[in-house]
């Protein structure tokens, strides 16, 4: 567990919950506009995310809503 009120940024949050195959890949995929945190456009991989945050997520064929429960550490 990850201590209350810690942040992380997108891009590697995306690595680490194994939507994307790589970092590089998050950064591109925000980049291009199909992240929403909050119902609102991002275009930072930079941006921060945390506990309470949802994600709007286009990948491939399909839309994706995720709530962060934790940033996590590690990837998995």
């Amino acid at each position: 567990m990850t201590p209350a009120g810690c942040r992380i940024r997108l891009d590697r949050w995306l690595f680490h919950a194994r939507l994307c195959k790589s970092r590089a890949v998050a950064c591109a995929e925000v980049a291009a506009g199909h992240i929403r945190l909050n119902g609102r456009p991002v275009d930072k991989p930079s941006t921060s995310v945390g506990t309470g945050d949802v994600l709007t997520v286009r990948l491939g064929q399909g839309v994706r809503v995720l709530r962060i429960l934790d940033p996590g550490y590690r990837r998995g």
